[in-house]
């Protein structure tokens, strides 16, 4: 059978960060024999070529090549693509990994939609990845419809016959961004890119001591030699005018102005600083027309212009500025409707954790050259933001807690411009309500089982910045009640140690408290009981029950019905009486879905089986022994009935 992908992955020295990989390949829904791992051994000096041997001898479709060490990843990329039999290539580094479905579905996309190159989705573990590209899907992307150019490491699908037709390898040797040149020509030369957004295929990682070649500090001289190579092709392919502007601005903003800006700027070495500033000066005065500036943010122009104007220590104190500024987002309710999670907030951003404030009124001037002074620059963005601020927007993501695979909710948002007391300024506000469908949020599909916890993104201004939702002062707790959904179990809670929205869904890993306390004990007058429990059903769901006994060890099962009550629900349930003698019996739920496993969850009371009927009762711990009092008690009354008393 041909092979319709080679997976070209580049080896050095991965140690234990490669096993997630292997694992990955191993588990792709696309048949063995229907794609190849091609592993590429660029001198390890660890244990890595014999552990690839190794994995290669037992799997058919996993091939090894070793060879003397390169010195970067292009060679060992090469050697891959002259080594495939696929009829596509995708690349993915060693302590990198794939998501289950990655190669079946970006195989399909291209053969779909005939395209020579398919962007996957990512997902970043400490480390960022483009979020607005992967909003949604782009079956037909091009660097003027999409913000193709903000991706541009190699972990893509290319089609083999478009990258031997253009003649398109990596540059070799050791350089850097050789993957900026490498797709950029691609993106410019191909017939066709599309862009799958709703299924995360790629998991972008960074090692836990932050040894990935790409965290490591480099040579800035070197550095922005092999990014004036990225501009060359950019140049090549494409004339003067808005399209080559807005492509230049991607590096401009990226790799120059970033490294710039607050935060980051701020933590470098002095001596470190300067050489970039030199480099970075170099680039932007040599290459760049006044059109690539003018389309970025205003703080981003700031900081453009200082670079331009060699104003180093001006820069330095914008930075000291721009790094007191952050994003705050507040919860206004937290709710469930028909099925829904229907999530309220506010936002805006703070300076020194004060909300900011801006001038009333404010115009949109082009910055003339670079501000006479930090309260010049500070002015000048504050009237853009305010001009500006009829384009601001406010989005709430999902962000799984394991992976850190992220999806926009929908949000209905107003701007709100809220006058101070005292100076004449206004806040500027963004309120809005997300809705939250379980069954769909993760790019159209159910959520998975694992912790999601809930971020806001923030676009005001000069900034796009992010935070989570919250915090309360009420930690650890529900946020609302736990929705059945899907099959699945979803409780929203605030987390015990930031006081920050998050959702656990089918999992008990986090026991928050809940928010409303239970009503209290009750009798039933025989084995069916009805209970209120604190559970949201947009409809009658069937649910299996589990029955502990409080000391451990028995347990018993009954089937159960979860109807909408309220903002809650009725638990009508037969319970299996004669099985649940003696001690109070822990109760769990789980629904009843087509998901492999039950998930049970437990019940906020426990039941006891006596004379006359059913006794729902709090909860009994797990294991618990009685206390002194009740022993006390029982010895009492084993003493008396050995006595021959009787009560009266």
């Amino acid at each position: 059978m041909p092979v319709k992908v080679s997976v070209v992955i580049p080896v050095y020295n991965p140690g234990n960060y490669i096993e997630d990989c292997i694992a990955s390949l191993r588990r792709q829904s696309l048949p063995p024999e229907e794609f190849e791992a091609v592993f590429v051994d660029d001198g390890s000096t660890d244990g890595t070529p014999a552990r690839l041997d190794a994995v290669a001898a037992e799997t058919a479709n996993f091939k090894v090549i070793h060879q003397e060490a390169s010195g970067w990843s292009g060679k060992p990329r090469n050697v891959g693509i002259a080594a495939s039999e696929g009829e596509f290539v995708m690349f993915v580094d060693n302590d990198d990994y794939l998501g289950d479905e990655a190669l079946e579905r970006m195989y399909d996309y291209a053969v779909a939609n005939a395209a020579d190159v398919v962007v996957g989705k990512m997902a970043g573990k400490g480390r960022g990845v483009p979020v607005e590209l992967f909003r949604r899907n782009h079956p037909r992307a091009t660097v003027e419809n999409a913000p193709l150019i903000d991706s541009l490491t190699p972990h893509k699908m290319f089609r083999r016959a478009f990258l031997d037709r253009i003649g398109l390898r990596f540059p070799e040797g050791r350089r850097r961004l050789e993957d900026h040149v490498f797709v950029t020509e691609a993106y410019l030369r191909a017939d066709n890119v599309s862009v799958l957004g709703d299924y995360v295929c790629y998991y972008h990682l960074r090692r836990d001591d932050a040894s990935n070649a790409g965290f490591q500090r480099f040579d800035p001289v070197g550095y922005f030699q092999n990014l004036r190579e990225a501009l060359d092709i950019v140049e090549k392919y494409t004339e003067p005018g808005p399209i080559r502007d807005r492509l230049f601005r991607r590096w401009l903003r990226n790799e120059m102005v970033e490294r710039m800006r607050g935060k980051r700027l701020l933590t470098v070495p002095e001596d470190y600083r300067k050489e970039l500033f030199t480099e970075i000066r170099g680039v932007v005065v040599e290459r760049f027309g006044p059109g690539v500036a003018a389309g970025l943010l205003p703080t981003q122009q700031v900081v453009a212009a200082l670079i331009a104007d060699d104003l180093l220590d001006d820069l330095v104190a914008f930075a000291e500025w721009e790094a007191s500024i952050t994003p705050k987002a507040a919860p206004d309710g937290v709710e469930w409707a028909d099925g829904v999670l229907r999530i309220g907030l506010s936002a805006e951003l703070a300076s020194r954790n004060t909300p900011m404030t801006f001038p009333a009124d404010g115009t949109a001037t082009p910055l003339a050259g670079s501000p006479a002074s930090v309260q010049e620059a500070v002015a000048w963005v504050g009237a853009h933001s305010v001009a500006a601020f009829g384009r601001a927007t406010v989005d709430l993501l999902l962000r799984e807690r394991a992976s850190s695979a992220q999806y926009f909710q929908p949000v209905e948002f107003t701007r709100e411009t809220v006058p101070t007391q005292t100076d004449g300024r206004v806040r500027l506000v963004l309120r809005g309500t997300a809705a939250v469908d379980p069954a769909t949020a993760a790019g159209g599909d159910p959520l998975g089982a694992g912790l999601w916890d809930v971020f806001v993104r923030v676009k005001l201004g000069g900034w796009t910045k992010e935070c989570r939702l919250g915090p309360v002062a009420v930690r650890g707790r529900t946020a609302t009640d736990a929705g059945v959904v899907g099959g699945r179990v979803v409780l929203p809670y605030w987390t015990t140690k930031q006081g920050t929205l998050a959702l656990g869904v089918d999992t008990t890993s986090e026991r928050p408290e809940p928010g409303r306390p239970w009503s209290g004990e009750a009798r039933v007058p025989g084995p069916r009981v009805e209970v209120p429990v604190p559970f949201h059903v947009s409809d009658d769901a069937p649910v299996l029950l589990k029955f502990t006994r409080s000391s451990g060890g028995a347990s018993a099962h009954a089937s159960g019905t979860l109807r909408p009550k309220g903002s809650g629900s009725v638990l009508e349930a037969e319970l299996p009486v004669g099985d649940l003698g003696g001690a109070p019996w822990r109760v769990a739920l789980s629904p009843v879905s087509d998901a492999p496993g039950a998930h049970f969850h437990p019940l906020p009371f426990g039941v006891r089986v006596k004379a006359g009927g059913i006794q729902v009762v709090r909860p009994p711990r797990p294991g618990a022994r009685p206390g002194p009092a009740s022993r006390a008690r029982r010895l009492v009354g084993r003493v008396a009935r050995r006595l021959g008393l009787r009560g009266r």
